[in-house]
């Protein structure tokens, strides 16, 4: 079976198409995206603009075109952070239905937490023990962890790194009163709850998904994504650290010319790095794993799942 995934994060949109084999992995077979920004399209009043409708009307109606032209049997949509604590969501759901017939379906914080979980358990497999997980998206951050394929604890915080960039860094480069304000805004929302992780103790395996991880790691010196996505990768906490000062000293321009960074997420990688830097603080871990997992593959997962794809 040929199954697209349509993701409207607070980022970019993409759409994944999957094959899917009895016994076997989900296998990608397709790719198309495009950096919608929706993080960044929200009015005073936090709704999503009219440019930010438009936008993401123009890609869910191309990427109906392309899952047809490739064969899906079926798309599921669903949209995240941005969408879901935009004031007029549903307005901007009904506009998207109507001009295209997607039905996009809006994820809560715990479910996207969840289903990566799901993901990040799959791609380690039993042998991680008990398992930590961290995804910093455009408008969130998610944390579960537990021993099953169902995290024990799972819940969003919004410290996402493009909201985090329009709120403190919205006029450049940040001088030292804002990125202290953000350092402890940070760290106050993230110590507020982790509790529900660190009751559990240590984890066997901490692991850390999403564009700003991948990024971050990259920068502190992770093999290049050319590599593939079985070559190990992990993110220093020691080593990122030590490169924060840096980062929040380049220029933007130099910035984009950092390994593994991208003209439309360069402005995000000091604040995606601060989140980073506080969740392996603040839970003990020196360093996290990434995972070429994440939600997705937990949402493909759980269809494939239900259809019965994976199992014998």
């Amino acid at each position: 079976m040929r199954l697209g995934v349509l993701d409207i994060g607070s980022n970019t949109g993409h759409l994944l198409v999957f094959d899917a084999h009895g016994g076997a992995a989900p296998s990608p077979a397709f790719s198309y995206k495009e950096p919608l920004r929706l993080a960044e399209h929200l009015d005073a009043d936090g709704a999503v603009t009219q440019d930010g409708v438009d936008a993401l009307t123009a890609f869910v109606a191309e990427s109906v075109v392309v899952a047809e032209d490739k064969g899906c049997e079926e798309m599921l949509g669903f949209a995240t952070s941005a969408v879901r604590d935009a004031v007029n969501s549903d307005d901007v759901l009904q506009h998207v239905r109507r001009e295209t017939d997607v039905e996009i379906e809006v994820l809560s914080g715990e479910d996207e937490a969840r289903l990566t979980f799901l993901a990040v358990r799959r791609w380690f497999g039993w042998s991680a023990g008990r398992l930590a997980i961290f995804d910093i998206g455009g408008g969130s951050l998610e944390i579960a962890g537990g021993q099953n394929e169902s995290p024990d604890v799972a819940w969003s915080v919004p410290l996402g790194a493009a909201r985090l960039a329009r709120e403190f860094f919205a006029n450049g480069v940040p001088n030292d009163d804002d990125v202290r304000a953000l350092r402890r805004r940070i760290r106050a929302e993230i110590a507020r709850d982790a509790g529900r992780l660190l009751r559990g103790g240590q984890p066997d395996r901490a692991a850390a998904t999403s564009k700003t991880f991948r990024s971050l790691a990259r920068i502190c010196g992770a093999a290049p994504a050319d590599d593939g996505p079985l070559v190990p990768r992990s993110l220093e906490l020691a080593e990122l650290s030590k490169r924060i000062p840096e980062l929040i000293a380049t220029s933007h321009d130099k910035l984009v010319s950092l390994p593994g960074v991208s003209v439309d997420r360069a402005h995000q990688i000091v604040p995606g790095a601060l989140v980073a830097e506080a969740c392996m603080d603040i839970f003990d871990l020196s360093e996290l794993e990434i995972c070429p997992w994440a939600l997705r593959e937990g949402v493909i997962l759980e269809r494939f799942d239900h259809l019965g794809f994976l199992g014998d």
